[in-house]
């Protein structure tokens, strides 16, 4: 019965004990590997940066034999993700100036001209555990306080924390269907509603869905399919000196983890420094619209269902012309992205030999020349 309900407060100490507390806890955190170390799996490692750069790309998919680094190298995002405004004391992450982002608790100060207390704090990046419940991945409500005292008393889950973050699924394709359904539906509104005995609580849920998985243990529903944003394919590495390098680095980390996190400071400094630039760029980015009537010609003609690949190669070619340093986006620009936007939304053929992102850079060339 010790459940806290959350409160918004203008306490200057808070903000204060929130910085140590964040501190403490990446102090106690278990070392992550480089991002700037991983060799190879450029085409992952891109799909995952232009993610960060724009939010709206919608998340990305990473299929792949086992052991190529799929965990490894989202987990290693952690340390380049950028800071973000948040309300102090709240669960949800809420953004201080966007009233959709904004918890029911948050909005009701802001309307009533209450000074909100804010505070910096890095993107969360949350695990969804296979095995998890679902009252542990949307919350619950305290049910004896609400009918004893009268108060929605809500404990917030892994999609509350989520909020203007990354949920990270591993293993997707062998998620059980009741939280498959959950993810669709939060995807889908960008806010989570948990229904209990009569008492209805909603709240913001908007995240960058990142999953990976093995195609061999299992397809993915087309409807959660449909709702990444960007589809990377990892390739076992065949080059035996690239296999030996990456056997060599792994060992380093393995011996000495905070020797080797230093040795590419430099590295994961001057990327991050690039990801904020290119974040503060992307309003700037023009795309000419011969370009846009050719991106939604190559859709039509590959039968892409729905919308949902125009707009996301639109957007992905917009963020990699903003990490270039580009305010124009070219044709390589949506050459690069166009298989990774469109890959995982063709229809399968059986009788297909052809790879689908092939397919995709065929009729690419064809409209484009």
């Amino acid at each position: 019965m010790g459940r806290a309900l959350f409160a918004v407060t203008n306490v200057a100490t808070e903000v204060n004990s929130v910085e140590q507390a964040q501190k403490r806890s990446k102090e106690s955190q278990r070392p992550v590997y480089p991002f700037t170390a991983i060799v190879g799996q450029e085409e992952m490692k891109l799909c995952l940066l232009l993610n960060v750069i724009d939010p709206k790309i919608g998340g990305v998919m990473i299929m792949g034999d086992r052991g190529t680094g799929k965990s490894t190298t989202v987990r290693s995002l952690v340390d380049l993700l950028p800071v973000i405004k948040v309300v102090v004391g709240d669960p949800y992450n809420s953004d201080p100036e966007d009233p959709e982002a904004m918890g029911i608790e948050v909005r009701e100060s802001v309307v009533k001209g209450e000074e909100l207390s804010i505070t910096f704090s890095k993107i969360n990046m949350v695990d969804l555990p296979l095995g998890a419940t679902e009252d542990r991945v949307c919350g619950t409500i305290d049910i004896e306080k609400a009918l004893t005292e009268g108060v929605k008393a809500f404990e917030p889950g892994l999609l509350a924390k989520a909020n203007r973050g990354i949920l990270y699924v591993d293993e997707v394709n062998l998620l059980d269907d009741h939280l498959v359904d959950v993810l669709l539906d939060s995807a889908a509104s960008g806010w989570n509603t948990v229904e209990r005995e009569g008492i209805s609580i909603s709240h913001p849920a908007r995240f960058i869905l990142i999953g990976s998985g093995n195609p061999e243990e299992g397809e993915l529903r087309p409807q959660l399919l449909d709702r990444f944003g960007m589809h990377a394919q990892v390739g076992t590495v065949r080059d035996a000196e690239l296999r030996v390098k990456i056997v060599e680095e792994r060992a380093r980390f393995d011996k000495n983890p905070k020797e080797f996190r230093d040795s590419y400071k430099a590295e994961q400094a001057k990327l991050q420094q690039q990801i904020a630039s290119a974040r503060s760029s992307l309003p700037a980015v023009q795309i000419d619209h011969d370009l846009k009537v050719k991106i939604s010609k190559v859709c039509a003609e590959l039968n892409v269902d729905g919308l949902r690949g125009d707009i996301v190669s639109n957007r992905a070619a917009k963020a990699l012309a903003a990490l270039k340093g580009r305010d124009k986006v070219s044709a390589e620009d949506i050459a690069t992205v166009m298989p990774n936007c469109l890959r995982h939304r063709l229809r399968k053929d059986p009788l297909e030999s052809i790879d689908s992102g092939l397919l995709i850079i065929e009729k690419f060339y064809e409209v484009f020349s």
